[in-house]
């Protein structure tokens, strides 16, 4: 028997969400599909084998059980080397998977002709990511959080505090990028009491900024010079830029960065697409978050929401559920023929690359997915 559904442990370093929580189990199960999923997949994120179980899961020890047995696998990060293994032609994989950036998994998945969903690359009509979108969120807010952590002096930062206290001013927060992981970064500043700067090219999103905050958030609009000229006052820096399924554009410059105070700290959330500053040279883990260069403190972890699995969790099943939901009842081709989001995130197909902005970072050919499913129903 092959389950609609399958979840293993996460194998990247430091992950440790789950891609489908239990209630979202006893969701689909409602609809008549199945769930497999490999034991203890759930616990950092609190969820037990007995929770899968109430809920009507299938739980096996084993994650080869799980790849075998599983029409499409629903996973939060990208498979490691490890499973590469397991790849097969008619396997599904539901993932993030910023294949912009991971050109050797990307040449195993065309190999084997698995079909791949990027959860990243699934777009509405009206432009939106609603799979990357929760995700955007609690990064956001994180960031915040970890750079006021890190100022501290005993983590290695100047010693400034980000709210300030009567008659000393607050630290200053520099966000660069002003969509989903910006806005919720500077709501998270400004809650905290810091002096906060906003840079994006998007006026639109600068006004919307400005019509909630008033002059309670400053708004620039972004150019080299201009940053060249406020990055020096921050405290912290938070980096958020993103070309949708591409390679993260280099935005602060090693000058910029050797212009900030020492003890200040960057945090660049743009990193699992590359990342937007010249000096992030390294990715860096939830257990050791940052390193320094030139005094600075750099903060490069891509995937910070597994600091809150519980959260970040409940949040992307929640979001994933409604196209699970239309996959099990009536299959992938058919999906992708009638759900123009979920054809959108379709990154690889039978063996060729659906995605442009996948393929032309990798200097690969790309094919539409219309051209290999035939013509979208609606």
């Amino acid at each position: 028997m092959k389950y609609d559904f399958g979840v293993v442990k996460e194998l990247k370093t430091g992950e440790i969400r789950v891609a489908i929580t239990p209630d979202v189990v006893a969701m689909l199960r409602a609809d008549g599909l199945s769930v497999l999923i490999e034991s203890n997949a759930g616990l950092n994120s609190g969820f037990s084998d007995d929770d899968y179980i109430q809920n009507g899961a299938t739980v096996v020890k084993s994650a080869q059980e799980v790849w075998n047995n599983s029409k499409i696998m629903v996973k939060v990060k990208e498979p490691q080397k490890s499973e590469f293994q397991y790849f097969r032609p008619d396997l599904v994989i539901f993932s993030y998977l910023h294949l912009a950036v991971e050109e050797e998994l990307t040449k195993e998945l065309l190999k084997k002709k698995v079909t791949t969903i990027a959860s990243e690359s699934v777009e509405t009509q009206d432009k939106q990511l609603p799979l990357l979108r929760p995700m955007s969120e609690v990064a956001g807010r994180m960031a915040v959080q970890i750079g006021a952590n890190f100022l501290q002096s005993h983590n290695g930062g100047s010693g400034v505090l980000l709210s300030g206290v009567p008659g000393v001013q607050p630290g200053k927060v520099i966000i660069v990028g002003a969509g989903v992981v910006g806005f919720n970064a500077a709501q998270m500043a400004i809650g905290m009491g810091a002096d906060v700067s906003i840079f994006d090219t998007n006026p639109k999103k600068l006004v919307q900024i400005d019509g909630i905050y008033g002059t309670s958030i400053k708004t620039h609009y972004s150019n080299p010079a201009k940053l060249a000229q406020e990055i020096p006052k921050a405290d912290l820096l938070i980096t958020s830029v993103l070309v949708r399924s591409m390679v993260a554009p280099k935005i602060i410059t090693e000058e910029m960065v050797k212009s900030m105070k020492k003890g200040s700290v960057i945090v660049d959330v743009a990193i699992d697409q590359g990342g937007n500053v010249e000096t992030m040279d390294r990715t860096t883990t939830l257990k050791e978050p940052v390193f320094e260069k030139y005094g600075i403190l750099h903060c490069a972890i891509p995937n910070i929401p597994s600091a809150v699995p519980k959260t970040s969790s409940y949040a992307y099943s929640y979001a994933m559920y409604p196209y699970l939901k239309s996959l099990g009842e009536k299959g992938l081709i058919e999906t992708i023929k009638e759900n123009q989001d979920l054809s959108n995130g379709v990154n690889t197909f039978n063996g060729e690359i659906t995605n442009a902005s996948v393929a032309q970072s990798l200097n690969c050919e790309y094919t539409q997915i219309e051209l290999l499913v035939g013509f979208k129903l609606k």
